[in-house]
């Protein structure tokens, strides 16, 4: 494909940003990019130094150590390695969903991790969500989705997700984690959760996930006529 296509879809947690997107980078060939696994990696790399999720300085005094690198399985799905280990099961926790929300609020943070994000839309075809690609990460994409659901959809969903991987869990604290992370990642200073001027809304609270898929499939198809 000689043409480089960029697709934001930013949103809140559990709006399903990374299974859609992950479903429609396959349909299309492009390149999937999850960018909230990225955070989550730095993250777990404060969790397992003992560093707390709000202790600013002592995450920016950690970064220059990291070696955190995007891979790919043959079934396209991105793997993320800490120090050359797959961690990417690890990143999944509510925990650490709790750390990627603090550690993703710190400036530099966020600009340590920068080009890494944007020279994969440099160099590919990409499907990159997150809470700021639209806005800051990829201003100039071809599209930009800001994909969101209630708070309790989103909880149930990712209730189920848990669950399904063996994780012990109850609906009320998933709720109580969604709505810090809303809290929390719609009031930082660094590039807060907020839609872009130009990006197509889509509520999933009453779609099922082939239906999510297939709307975002058509605004795909609508825009970059492919």
């Amino acid at each position: 494909m000689s043409e480089k296509y960029s697709v934001a879809i930013d949103g809140p947690s559990g709006a399903g940003k990374s299974t859609i997107a992950r479903r429609i980078a396959g349909k299309f060939g492009f390149i999937y990019v999850d960018t909230g696994a990225i955070y989550r990696t730095v993250g777990l790399a404060a969790c397992r130094r003992g560093i707390g999720s709000k202790d600013a300085q002592a995450v920016i005094d950690m970064l220059p150590e990291l070696n955190i690198r995007l891979g790919y399985a043959r079934d396209g799905q991105q793997r993320m390695y800490l120090d050359g280990e797959d961690v990417s099961d690890d990143i999944r926790t509510p925990t650490i969903s709790i750390y990627a929300s603090d550690v993703s609020a710190l400036p530099e943070v966020r600009a340590y991790l920068m080009e890494t994000q944007r020279s994969m839309a440099r160099e590919n075809s990409v499907v990159m969500d997150g809470r700021d690609i639209g806005t800051v990460v990829l201003p100039d994409a071809g599209l930009k989705i800001f994909l969101t659901a209630s708070p309790e959809a989103r909880a149930r969903r990712r209730l189920r997700e848990l669950l399904d991987r063996g994780a012990e869990a109850d609906f009320e604290q998933v709720l109580r984690d969604i709505e810090y992370r809303d809290a929390n990642d719609s009031a930082r200073a660094a590039a807060p959760l907020r839609p872009a001027e130009d990006a197509v809304h889509l509520d999933t609270t009453a779609l099922d996930f082939e239906e999510s898929c297939a709307a975002v499939e058509k605004l795909i198809r609508e825009r970059f006529g492919i």
